[in-house]
């Protein structure tokens, strides 16, 4: 049996295109997924761009943010039945025995592949997924939002594990993309004051920011804002643009003995010094991917409507239109799309 399947088929730009794949077999340990919906990320935006900077397994069926129905179960899965409603971690290959693997940080082991980029991902209507990877969704949760657990889990390893944010802190978020929008409204719940960053072109973004979660939204420069309090600076910055240089912004806007987070991806090297984070006594942390308790946490939050992502979400298209949904997104006109493949 042949599928259709959004197809990252070679390195060179535009190399994205919509194919037949077969339906995808599955081991003992395994689930067949018949995918609900699947959220666009940039990752897959930098793909279809050649602009991505991780390696690629050729050819191999995007996307990683998915949700749906167990349609075939392996063996020796235990705990779930067919037709559960679930959706997917990303670690979709790890080394059990890598020392992160065995503290439960397995998003960290070196080896780890993701669906979308390592292993085929789930812009097609069935995907293979270790039953390790699953998580219940709750019958109210709505599978276009609950794609969204794996973006909203980034931020929130970001935000709330990664920043130790407080109540009443000031924080900036630089960059207005769905990570960014997500660490916003994360870091409101976590009872800071936050401003969200970005370009003119990102107006329709940053009213999301102002609108839906309460955030200040600033265009260019927010000098004056992070000084607001005593002149010294935000208490936190956290950067989920897709470029290094921001870093250097970053640097300037975190009050001395402050917090930056960099969770967005951005090969370029630095052409700046690193200087001022020694002179500020600046706490500089990595934020990347996430883990099982994280997953359990962010599926409490959306299913209790604590944490609302329909705001970012700028339609719903079926997988015939892939290549609509991933414009859409790459030309600004919505933040979040969402793939429908049935």
């Amino acid at each position: 049996m042949s599928i259709s399947a959004v197809v990252n088929y070679a390195p060179e730009k535009g190399s994205v295109d919509l194919r037949e794949i077969e339906k995808p077999s599955i081991g003992d340990e395994d689930v067949l997924l018949e995918v609900a919906n699947v959220g666009v990320c940039g990752s897959d935006l930098h793909q279809w761009t050649s602009s991505h900077s991780w390696p690629v397994n050729y050819p191999v069926v995007l996307g990683h943010e998915f949700g749906g129905t167990i349609a075939e179960k392996g063996d020796r899965v235990a705990g779930w039945n067919v037709g559960d409603r679930v959706v997917s971690e990303t670690a979709a290959v790890i080394d059990q025995n890598n020392p992160m693997s065995k503290i439960g940080l397995y998003n960290l082991d070196p080896t780890r592949k993701g669906f979308g980029y390592g292993v085929n991902g789930a812009m097609t209507r069935y995907v293979r997924v270790p039953a390790r990877c699953l998580h219940k969704v709750p019958e109210n949760l709505a599978f276009e939002q609950a794609c969204l657990t794996e973006p909203s889990c980034v931020a929130y390893n970001g935000v709330v594990n990664n920043s130790n944010i407080k109540p009443g802190d000031r924080v900036i978020v630089i960059g207005p993309g769905t990570i960014g929008l997500l660490c916003a409204a994360m870091a409101r719940l976590c009872g800071a004051e936050v401003a969200v960053t970005g370009l003119e072109s990102d107006q329709k973004r940053l009213d999301i920011a102002r609108d839906a979660y309460g955030c200040e939204p600033i265009v260019g420069d927010a000098t004056e804002w992070a000084k607001w309090r005593d002149g010294m600076g935000a208490d936190v910055i956290i950067d989920t643009a897709g470029i290094s240089a921001t870093l250097k912004s970053a640097l300037q806007l975190v009050r001395p003995n402050g917090h930056i987070t960099k969770v967005g991806w951005g090969p370029k090297p630095l052409d700046f010094s690193l200087d001022p984070l020694v002179q500020k006594n600046v706490t500089l942390q990595g934020s990347f991917s996430h883990n099982w308790p994280i997953w359990e946490r962010v599926i409490a939050l959306l299913a209790s409507g604590q944490l609302d992502v329909q705001p970012i979400i700028g339609g719903v298209w079926p997988i015939s239109e892939w290549h609509t949904a991933f414009t859409q997104m790459h030309d600004k006109q919505v933040v979040k799309s969402v793939l429908k493949p049935i």
